[in-house]
């Protein structure tokens, strides 16, 4: 079995990441988006809302630091951004974006935005 090529990527995994979904301008879903791993432009791993962990498929287009995602309930798309702050050695990512949510979600059908935050030490 032939192992694809692997490239290095911006978008840091794994990792752990607070999210939270905005319907209507107001913050109505806080939880966790966990990406497990970023293998040639395909991303795994899950996402965590009231207690219950759904996974996740989705892709990344590094060139244009995009993610798309889905869950049963969700759609997701968004773009990485990222700054350093050298004072504290860390480096802040933020991937936000909008969500259109699905059946069997009681909110089907409605549109809102995403912004998940995570924070990597920087090396040195």
């Amino acid at each position: 079995m032939a192992i694809g090529q692997m490239t290095r990527v911006s978008l840091p995994y794994p990792t752990t990441w607070d999210i939270q979904a905005r319907f209507g301008g107001r913050p109505t879903s806080q939880g966790t988006l966990f990406l497990q791993n970023v293998i040639n432009g395909r991303l795994q791993g899950a996402v965590n809302f009231r207690g219950t962990f759904i996974p996740i498929q989705g892709i990344w287009n590094e060139a244009a630091r995009q993610i798309a995602f889905e869950t049963e309930f969700a759609s997701y798309v968004g773009t990485l951004f990222s700054q350093d702050e050298q004072l504290l050695n860390l480096r802040h990512y933020v991937l936000q974006g909008n969500v259109a949510m699905r059946y069997p979600s009681i909110r089907a059908g409605e549109t809102g935005t995403w912004t998940a935050v995570t924070h990597v030490r920087l090396s040195r």
